[in-house]
């Protein structure tokens, strides 16, 4: 259903709809095996994928696609991103996977690292260090390889990069300024390669957007892949800098691409895609990675779904609420529950140390559909089977029941 027949008003119950649409979850289920096309129509819809270096349950660019498609094969979307070069890292929300398409919209970036308006720390090591850069850029020449691997990583401590060697730091301005690109080895160690042997000549050689095209484009697929939002929110999704993000979203809206609409209860005035739709329903249960699109953005998820999310991760243990890697469980439009979980692979199980239930939220209904999820869940990260711990007001129905 269109958006335009509900005029410039939306509910927040509309408005939710709108955003679980346009992030992919009322798509159809994939009819039998999940392969590359199905993995390929989530990045479209997403546009990106964040990655966190963090494995508790599954390191984080493995979870969204699960929680829109079920259980894949996740060397498959390694073999996309690493092998096949269809996908790429870059610096878009945090550290991302992206399709490789997209490498013209942040040259932009790359160019103002270069000439040390972002990234002073590593700008500045490069003007201090430049024969020692162009030395660690030959090597990566030669063959791809890690930090580690350099003839010379010189290793050293102090001052604000701690303990990495200046090796790992060159290699990040070189892959700052867009000379190196990344791929992952097993256990997510970085292997940099010259990024004209990831990138096809024919992207490449494609024309290099001002900023402010690039901006406009991106904040487009923002609106495109968010569905409805508030200039922060579209803003935040490639951490566009703010003062002209918000300049290029009024060239956007008047270029009719996306357009304003009041969505119930949000005190500012949000943006909605032209092609954004509104669905009679919403999709199935499923669990949430911390890092995806519909929680990344703390404040969105209060505002949108009433939802208080914040990562435990840094905070000590004595004073942690829910736990210290929560995901959260999507329930058709809603946000319904949080679980603590962690895969303990030499045990060969997926643990739910907490479960909590949120406001007003039936146990008894929410828990007969997750048991059988969790179980997806575990198959997913490649154990045999669940365990239930006791906190949380949900533990002892999900530990008592099946």
């Amino acid at each position: 259903m269109s958006t335009r027949r509900h005029g410039r008003e939306l509910s927040v119950s509309q408005a939710r709809r709108v955003a679980l649409a346009a992030q992919g979850f009322c798509d159809p289920a994939p009819r039998g095996q999940v392969d590359r096309r199905h993995l390929r129509r989530v990045m479209g819809r997403l546009r990106l994928l964040q990655l966190d270096s963090v494995p508790v349950v599954v390191r984080t660019q493995y979870l969204p696609p699960f929680s829109r498609l079920g259980c894949y094969d996740r060397s498959l979307l390694d073999r996309i991103a690493y092998a096949d070069d269809e996908w790429f890292e870059a610096w878009a929300h945090e550290a991302s996977l992206l399709p490789v398409t997209d490498e013209p919209l942040f040259r932009w970036q790359k160019r103002r690292a270069e000439q040390g308006d972002t990234w002073k720390n590593l700008a500045d090591l490069a003007r201090s260090e430049p024969g020692y850069v162009a030395e660690v850029l030959a090597q990566v020449a030669e063959r791809p390889l890690t930090a580690g691997e350099l003839a010379d990583p010189r290793r050293r401590d102090g001052e604000w990069w701690g303990s990495r060697s200046l090796g790992s730091i060159a290699l990040d301005w070189l892959f700052r300024i867009g000379t190196v690109g990344i791929r992952r080895r097993g256990n997510f160690v970085k292997e940099f390669d010259l990024l004209e042997r990831i990138v096809p000549p024919e992207v490449l050689s494609r024309p290099t957007p001002s900023a402010e095209e690039a901006q406009r484009e991106l904040l487009e697929r923002s609106a495109a892949a968010l569905g409805v939002g508030t200039a922060t929110d579209l803003i935040d999704y490639y951490r566009l800098p703010v003062r002209e993000g918000r300049a290029r979203l009024r060239e956007v809206v008047e270029a009719g691409a996306v357009h304003t609409v009041q969505v119930e209860g949000w005190t500012e005035p949000a943006y909605m895609h032209l092609d954004a739709r509104l669905p009679r329903s919403a999709g199935a249960l499923t669990v949430l990675s911390p890092f995806d699109p519909i929680v990344w953005n703390r404040d969105r998820a209060l505002r949108l779904w009433g939802f208080d999310y914040r990562i435990e991760i840094y905070v000590p243990a004595a004073k942690r609420v829910y736990g210290y890697y929560v995901l959260p469980v999507l329930d058709g439009e809603r946000l319904v529950a949080r679980l603590d979980i962690r895969t303990d692979r030499a045990g060969g199980t997926l643990q739910v140390l907490a479960a909590f239930a949120e406001p007003g939220v039936d146990h008894g209904g929410l828990v007969e559909r997750l048991r059988p999820h969790l179980q997806d869940l575990a198959r997913f990260v490649g154990v045999d089977g669940v365990s239930y711990g006791a906190r949380g007001d949900l533990a002892n129905a999900l530990k008592s029941s099946g």
